[in-house]
């Protein structure tokens, strides 16, 4: 019996707390997912804005700390408890189980000290690197959490395709997305077209 009350508290705490997160939709088991997946999107975007800090390992430990606070709202919204340490720790397990897809982001942290070249360069490769590994994470979360585990069941190589492909999927649909100010496809063939 007093499972139950507690049981519910958390769900009432995952749904309080998930709505801010989401636009104030209320968490169901129908948007969930859908919620889950908005609220991983927005802290990949976070993830990159931290990776511009120029500081090196500054930028790092801040990226860390965002995909540490998304793990948390996550496991929120899918009613898991979390432990701040467990969570860092699966999280440094999970980036350290796929190495190469994640060593560019201290490789481009370290390069912002280099006089006059690194900056710039370090400054464009860690935004962009912060957000997809972020984003690579945030989705082997979900999946996770959503077949029912837990942070004490969490097994990072298990996750390291999966992990691999959202890291793909990431790039993909960056790459895919026009940067921001540029003409829309079409409109801007036609008006250089018209003005020569």
């Amino acid at each position: 019996m007093a499972k139950e009350p507690t049981g519910s508290a958390k769900t009432e705490k995952s749904v309080e707390v998930a709505p801010k997160a989401a636009s104030e939709t209320e968490v169901t088991d129908e948007n969930r997912d859908e919620v889950a997946t908005k609220l991983v999107d927005r802290f990949a975007l976070w993830a990159g804005g931290a990776g511009l800090i120029p500081i090196p390992l500054v930028d790092v430990a801040t990226v860390a700390g965002v995909q540490i606070q998304m793990v948390r709202r996550l496991s929120q919204i899918y009613g898991v408890a979390f432990s701040e340490n467990r969570g860092k720790s699966l999280i440094a397990a999970l980036a350290g189980s796929t190495i190469p897809a994640t060593s560019g982001m201290g490789f481009a942290s370290v390069l912002k000290a280099v006089p006059i070249i690194g900056t710039p360069v370090g400054s464009l490769m860690m935004p962009a690197l912060s957000a997809g590994a972020t984003y690579a994470i945030g989705k082997v979360f979900i999946q996770h959490f959503a077949s029912g585990g837990t942070l004490l069941d969490f097994h990072p190589p298990d996750y390291r395709e999966f992990f691999k492909a959202q890291k793909e999927k990431w790039s993909r649909r960056s790459a895919a997305t026009p940067p921001a100010g540029s003409a829309p496809s079409g409109s801007g063939k036609g008006a250089a077209t018209a003005s020569t």
